[in-house]
């Protein structure tokens, strides 16, 4: 079967992942899952990730696998001919993991006191403090990663990697809050502009605008959560635990 990316709206990380499938140009197809929705938590993605957030996969071989670091990887390792990315024990593997690694905790998670406000609000004394907090993260993020950058035309250099993907995903939501002034960080700035131009990126704006949107890769359409789910579930009744029992029947 070919791999369903679970994408997350409005503006989930899951954007890079939809990146990323697009540059690899390996076959997909794509679940749309409203986070904003009252029925989303206690709704039948929780089967797919009990966590109940996205992106989540799919694979080829039927398995769900989830988290943006994990996914990248997975996608990756089947994709290292295309150089956006690299086989395991290679310092160049280890310098996407690195960057993948700063991306998804640093850089993403600075953004965690803003999102708290702009979901939860709160009274204002805790919100100002939040947002101040959340402020200072995302500055520090951006400063660390303009240094990183450097002159390089890419992350890793002079080619993109998917480490790119992940970046453009999350690099928005300074959009959301407005707490810096991109002018401060001319070499991101570059980066995010030639990514915006990007085929990949446009498509993956159209898709979560649901606009029009025309595939470079291999897309192969929608299909809904309620269908997804079926299949994992189908999956899941063929695969035996160690006593010789289907999982779905376990316990």
């Amino acid at each position: 079967m070919e791999p369903v990316l679970f994408y997350g709206v409005p503006s989930g990380c899951s954007f890079g992942s939809i990146v990323a499938l697009e540059w690899l140009g390996m076959p997909y197809r794509l679940s749309r899952i409203e986070m904003i929705k009252d029925d989303f938590m206690s709704g039948s993605y929780r089967f797919i990730n009990p966590v109940g957030e996205t992106p989540a996969l799919i694979t080829s071989g039927g398995a769900v696998l989830t988290e943006s670091m994990a996914i990248l990887n997975h996608l990756g390792a089947g994709g290292i001919e295309t150089g956006l990315a690299f086989a395991q024990g290679t310092p160049e593997f280890d310098g996407l993991n690195r960057m993948l690694a700063y991306l998804n905790t640093s850089f993403f998670t600075s953004f965690g006191p803003l999102w708290y406000v702009y979901e939860h609000g709160g009274e204002a004394a805790a919100k100002a403090a939040l947002t101040d907090y959340g402020r200072f993260k995302v500055r520090k993020a951006h400063a660390d990663l303009e240094v990183m950058l450097g002159d390089r035309r890419w992350l890793l250099g002079d080619h993109k990697t998917l480490a790119d993907a992940y970046f453009i995903g999350i690099s928005r939501w300074a959009d959301y809050h407005d707490v810096i002034d991109r002018a401060d960080y001319p070499n991101l700035v570059r980066l995010s502009r030639q990514l915006e131009d990007d085929p990949a990126v446009a498509f993956a704006h159209a898709i979560e605008e649901e606009k029009p949107a025309r595939s470079a890769g291999g897309y192969l359409g929608n299909i809904d959560v309620a269908d997804a789910l079926t299949l994992v579930r189908q999956d899941a009744s063929r695969i035996p635990d160690r006593n010789g029992r289907s999982l779905m029947g376990a316990s």
